[in-house]
């Protein structure tokens, strides 16, 4: 930590240098950048817990981690760098919370941050771009929060919504009404039926499989769509199954 700011002016110095230098000799950027996180990670190697934002420069959020006002703090940072791995690491954190709730939005916004990191190591944009662009990641996670809300549904619902929606001509064919409705009729109906240990017994699978493809017709579902509708059904429901069966015991 006492020599940070020199480590991120060397880094400064670094990426300039590149734009010039021969890839033929010398170390490769990978172990240079290795080189760098390990002098940083025994820099803050301490008796006492260092706090990262301290360690940033900038100010702890007083509301959301996902707030605009601080993300135009971290879009302000002096060393850009730092605030990449910052982004990185807050959203990382952000999508890997989803992983637990929603599959679909978690899939989606790990595609759109990793596209992004790649676009950027590949030097196909600038730190400022990778900023801006994660920043709008950010925003589109935080809007994802309130999607629930503004469509009328519970967190679980709007999860299997997602599973739903994720096909647009299922979209156009039942309607977005329609689509809230059958989101709320699985989550009803396969929350009845799940048991303890539903996700390892293969017959609670296969009654938990039938109950949703018939409920799937029923609403119309367009049938060439039905069984990538109904595995990802099941796969949300697997990784909330837990809550569900305390909440029923």
């Amino acid at each position: 930590m006492a020599i940070k700011d020199e480590v991120g002016f060397f880094q400064a110095v670094k990426a300039r240098l590149q734009k010039f230098e021969s890839k033929e000799t010398g170390r490769s950027d990978e172990e240079i950048d290795t080189a760098i996180r390990q002098i940083v990670d025994e820099a803050v190697v301490f008796d006492k817990i260092v706090d990262i934002y301290d360690a940033a420069g900038i100010k702890k959020p007083d509301l959301s981690i996902l707030s605009d006002e601080f993300m135009e703090e971290i879009k302000g940072m002096k060393h850009k760098n730092l605030a990449v791995e910052l982004l990185k690491k807050i959203l990382n954190d952000e999508i890997k919370t989803r992983t637990k709730k929603n599959i679909v939005q978690s899939k989606k916004f790990s595609e759109l941050l990793n596209n992004a990191i790649t676009k950027y190591l590949n030097k196909m944009i600038t730190t400022a771009q990778v900023i801006e662009e994660m920043i709008g990641i950010a925003k589109d996670v935080k809007a994802a929060d309130k999607r629930g809300e503004d469509l009328g549904l519970s967190e679980n619902e709007l999860a299997f919504y997602d599973a739903l929606e994720t096909n647009d001509s299922a979209v156009k064919v039942l309607g977005d009404e329609k689509l809230r409705e059958l989101a709320r009729v699985l989550v009803e109906k396969v929350r009845e039926n799940t048991s303890i240990d539903w996700t390892i017994k293969e017959n609670v699978r296969a009654k938990i499989k039938v109950i949703v493809k018939r409920i799937l017709r029923r609403y119309g579902y367009p049938p060439d769509k039905q069984k990538m509708a109904v595995d990802r059904i099941l796969k949300q429901s697997e990784i909330i199954a837990e809550d569900w069966v305390s909440t029923n015991n």
